[in-house]
């Protein structure tokens, strides 16, 4: 293999989350490599899909590579489903593993590296999911976590603004920190968050009277107001004092964490938790799935549902009418 090709396709292996080019793509010459690595950088926009799939490949190849299958002929769909029978993961990231070997075996298909994909006929886990894992607090437990928040440090009133963006517009965690200043903007008499989801898709939605209040004393205390490209929520250095840069998903779990432990809240909660938090509080005071679905930028209303726990209260009733 030449050696500028060696050296250009490791850069790209860093890019995408690989350690080592797996043996049988090696076998595949220039052509092979070069497509094997635009799969990653070609068709795959979303960092977090990107690493994660990045990771299944790179562990087939692995579990390959340990039992002497080193060239893409060797690889028939009994191996694929050999390793699929053999993985000790949840069936969602079974099937996630499943899906990237597929998609990456129709790209090279595509691309004339390898005659057929051995993963189309593979059967994934059945996995069933009608009710979500996320841990969803209480209106009550909501409201004591805001409250319980010190607003008298800008720190405190940060933390506050985020929380309260993620409740009171059903977004996740990601688009949170991804806003800018000026994604808080007015029309007309209302004040509006403008939210980068997942796909690119950008979504508006009017800011709650709270979250407007919450964000408008975040950013009069900061004096950011008038810093239009300026991340909205910004890291703090070790002395306390805002950077320059946004905080990232990280950074928002470790600071919910620590908010939720203050009050003696699981240490289950997660950044998840307050999207489910905010489309349960909204379907327990007379809001449908519908809207619901279309605050949250959920494509099904299934995705939707799978947040609302109003009916565990009901089910629990039910319950205990039988009566031994």
């Amino acid at each position: 293999m030449p050696k500028e090709l060696v050296s250009h396709s490791q850069k790209e292996l860093i890019c995408v989350g690989l350690v080592d080019l797996p043996l049988a793509v090696q076998q595949c010459g220039q052509d092979g490599i070069r497509r094997f690595l635009e799969f990653f950088t070609v068709t795959i926009r979303n960092k977090n899909t990107r690493l994660a799939y990045a990771q299944a490949i790179g562990q087939f190849f692995k579990w390959c590579e340990a039992r002497d299958i080193r060239e893409f002929s060797r690889i028939e769909p009994v191996v694929v489903a050999a390793y699929i029978e053999q993985h000790t993961a949840s069936p969602p990231t079974i099937k996630q593993h499943l899906a990237a070997i597929r998609k990456l075996f129709d790209w090279l298909v595509t691309g004339q590296i390898v005659p057929h994909s051995p993963a189309t006929s593979v059967r994934g886990p059945t996995h069933v999911v009608k009710r979500g894992k996320t841990p969803v607090l209480t209106a009550d437990e909501a409201r004591n976590l805001l409250d319980s928040i010190d607003v008298s440090t800008l720190i405190g009133l940060r933390d506050r603004a985020l929380i309260g963006v993620m409740v009171y517009s059903f977004a996740r965690v990601s688009a949170a920190v991804n806003m800018t200043v000026e994604d808080f903007y007015a029309e007309g008499k209302r004040w509006w968050l403008r939210l980068h989801e997942k796909g690119g898709k950008r979504h508006e939605v009017p800011a709650h009277h709270k979250a407007d209040e919450y964000i408008d004393e975040y950013l009069t205390a900061t004096g950011m107001s008038g810093r239009k490209k300026s991340p909205l929520f910004l890291t703090v250095d070790r002395y306390g004092q805002f950077t320059a840069s946004r905080m990232t998903r990280n950074d928002a779990l470790r600071m919910i964490k620590r908010r939720a432990r203050a009050v003696g809240l699981p240490n289950k909660i997660c950044c998840h938790t307050f999207r489910g938090t905010g489309i349960t509080a909204y379907l327990e005071n007379g809001g449908t799935i519908e809207n619901a679905q279309a605050i949250a930028a959920h494509e099904s209303p299934r995705t939707t549902k799978l947040y609302d726990r109003t009916s565990d209260e009901v089910s629990l009733d039910e319950i205990e009418k039988i009566i031994i």
